[in-house]
């Protein structure tokens, strides 16, 4: 459900602790996310979204569950199309905007510190120590089923 919140759990994460972008929690928490989205097209959609300060949601069908759910068509055509285009995981990005893109990438399933340090040529820790204390960035939260 779009509108729930999600409470941080008390449980300390470890390096095999799966992380995803929450993007109800960033929506909720980050007035600028959108600014921040939109940075991330391609030069063929960043047109197309520069001036649109609304979320337009539209209808997506899950291809392997036939689930339909409502998503941004900001957040859709930049995980469909934008993250895919060579140059997308640059390696000279910042470590949060470079692991968010990942997740960008493959669609927002979750995956682990040490899945993304194998990925990422990092060090699982560093990752786990970026992503697993109280400061959230870009949304990027532990999973909750």
């Amino acid at each position: 459900m779009q509108g729930e919140v999600k409470k941080f759990s008390i449980v300390k994460p470890t390096v095999d602790t799966p992380f995803h972008i929450d993007f109800s929690w960033w929506k909720q928490h980050d007035n600028n996310w959108r600014v921040f989205l939109v940075s991330c097209l391609c030069p063929e959609h960043k047109p197309l979204f520069e001036d649109q300060k609304e979320e337009v949601l539209i209808d997506w069908i899950n291809p392997e569950t036939a689930e339909v759910t409502s998503l941004d068509g900001l957040q859709h055509i930049l995980m469909s199309h934008c993250a895919k285009q060579p140059g997308f995981l640059a390696n000279d990005t910042p470590l949060v905007d470079l692991v968010f893109r990942v997740f960008l990438t493959n669609g927002n399933s979750p995956q682990s510190p040490a899945e993304l340090a194998q990925q990422l040529n990092q060090s699982s820790s560093k990752i786990l120590q970026t992503f697993g204390g109280m400061q959230v960035y870009r949304g990027i939260r532990p999973y909750q089923k």
